[in-house]
């Protein structure tokens, strides 16, 4: 379905062109026009890559459009005064159509960890300067909240050594499990996930610790730790929980001195980005029993190798980078799009703007 045609605006236009990057559906896209009758809100179906599930901006990796088909949706999104999605979820193709189309001004990224993609897409500083980026970061922070959730009490809980004896058929001496009103989570990064995550477990009585920058105060953390405090707060807690975006400064930081300061046993969640946790020394930890459980919802290379040895570790819950796909996530992040259209109409600042000095 082509609701505008693919045409390159006037310059003079009299509403800004809104360009759908990606496979949204028909009735979102309404739902934008809908919202904002100010903007001119462009699409056609027919050009992108299909979904296989809810949430797939990326689309089908197999499908290949003809070079006709190429030709009109590069056309497409160089038409764009703002652009709903990186093309087709790719930072090479941001470069391409930053340097086509000078009239671009605002790129709003599916990811909440869109600041790597701008990173990635390595635009120059006159690009940076005209063409702002935002995320979707909080869109993914419930669904992300029950997964670290899930994480700490499957390893509070003992999971894997219940299901040891359970797949032994064998009725085991009974055993002590930790309580979750007893313990001390930490949650390093405090952004739209980590608040998610901290408002969740104050909720079922954790004592809640968490990572700052600026030291102001954050609902549902009993505790703020300064980052360069991370090694210190890490030996004091029973679970870390990891919500931080990939960057130059997150890349490795729980590594050896953190993993190397925890308390035998601690459980560790990782629902941020793979890279910020050093898989190396985790597997160390995990040996050694540093780390009783880990769960990750992510890894730095994904998919992970079939070598892995995190794969077979008994005390390891993976998940491929799924925990956040939800059928909603599409109207949550329409949501903040619809929003943030209003603030860019209106000559406001932007929400969950890309600072693009360290691209979080």
């Amino acid at each position: 379905m082509t609701t505008t045609p693919a045409q390159p605006a006037p310059a003079d236009a009299a509403r800004p062109r809104v360009v759908i990057a990606v496979d949204l559906p028909e009735r979102l896209c309404a739902r934008i026009e809908q919202a904002e009758p100010r903007v001119e809100v462009v699409r056609d179906h027919e050009l992108y890559r299909p979904r296989r599930f809810p949430a797939d901006w990326e689309g089908d990796p197999a499908h290949q459009r003809t070079g006709e088909q190429q030709r009109r949706y590069e056309q497409l999104v160089d038409s764009a005064d703002v652009l709903f999605s990186l093309p087709d979820v790719d930072p090479a193709q941001l470069a391409r159509t930053a340097a086509a189309n000078p009239r671009l001004r605002w790129v709003m990224t599916m990811a909440a960890g869109g600041g790597s993609q701008l990173r990635a897409a390595d635009l120059d500083a006159d690009q940076l300067e005209r063409i702002a980026v935002t995320t979707s970061a909080g869109a993914h922070g419930g669904p992300l909240a029950e997964f670290a959730l899930l994480g700490v009490l499957a390893g509070a809980k003992t999971l894997p050594r219940l299901q040891e004896h359970q797949r032994a058929h064998e009725w085991a001496p009974r055993w002590e499990m930790r309580q979750l009103d007893t313990m001390r989570v930490l949650v390093v990064g405090l952004g739209g996930i980590g608040r998610a995550c901290a408002a969740l477990f104050h909720a079922v009585g954790a004592t809640v610790l968490g990572t700052t920058r600026s030291g102001a105060p954050v609902d549902g953390v009993d505790e703020l730790v300064p980052i360069e405090d991370l090694a210190a707060a890490a030996a004091d807690v029973d679970a870390i929980v990891v919500t931080l975006p990939d960057t130059d400064t997150t890349t490795g930081l729980v590594g050896e001195e953190v993993l190397g300061a925890v308390r035998p046993g601690t459980i560790l969640v990782n629902v941020g980005r793979g890279t910020v946790v050093d898989e190396t020394a985790l597997q160390g930890a995990l040996e050694d029993g540093r780390i009783g459980f880990a769960a990750l919802d992510v890894v730095a290379r994904e998919p992970l190798t079939p070598s892995s040895p995190l794969w077979d570790h008994p005390n390891v819950l993976i998940s491929p980078h799924t925990a956040a796909l939800d059928s909603r996530e599409e109207e949550r992040i329409v949501a903040q799009f619809v929003e943030n259209l209003r603030r860019f109409l209106d000559g406001e600042e932007l929400e969950n703007l890309v600072d693009t000095v360290e691209f979080y």
